[in-house]
């Protein structure tokens, strides 16, 4: 008994570590799948906007949520999503655009954006760094349990970009 205690006192905090950097990796893949649909979605559906919100991402034209998204439906759910340890969430700090005309998905007239960010947040256990991305395309991580203070476009302070 004694030896099978000092092996899983060896082994625990391995496999915490190897947990918290697959959290990490899945939200910096987050990040990345979240650029790509927004580029997706300007170009082919947003007259070149972005998207307001993960929920529309994930409604692809037709107006048919799931069916032919921009982003897989375990982002695109809902307005946050809960994913590998992280809370995943995207906005806009610029506000709509005024006479924009409706998406292809089925986003009313004026309601697309001329910029995004989005945040990965870890949870209980989810590892140590919060991670962000916005329009220009860069991601971003902090040391922290905190979200990013992001914006559509500039760098968050404190942040490193990872790419």
């Amino acid at each position: 008994m004694a030896i099978i205690g000092i092996i899983a006192a060896i082994a625990v905090p391995g496999l915490l570590r190897a947990r918290q950097s697959g959290s990490e990796a899945s939200a910096i893949g987050s990040m990345r799948a979240i650029n790509s649909a927004q580029s997706s979605f300007a170009s082919s559906c947003g007259f070149g906007y972005y998207s307001p919100n993960l929920s529309n991402l994930g409604t692809g034209p037709g107006s048919t949520v799931g069916v032919n998204a921009f982003i897989s439906p375990d982002l695109g759910s809902a307005a946050t999503v809960q994913k590998s340890g992280c809370a995943v969430t995207m906005g806009s700090s610029g506000g709509v655009v005024t006479g924009a005309p409706a998406s292809c998905n089925g986003l009313a007239a004026s309601q697309v954006v001329q910029g995004y960010f989005a945040t990965a947040t870890p949870s209980a256990g989810g590892g140590t760094l919060a991670f962000g991305t916005n329009t220009v395309g860069t991601i971003y991580a902090q040391v922290g349990t905190t979200a990013l203070a992001m914006t559509d476009s500039a760098a968050p302070a404190g942040a490193s970009p990872i790419q």
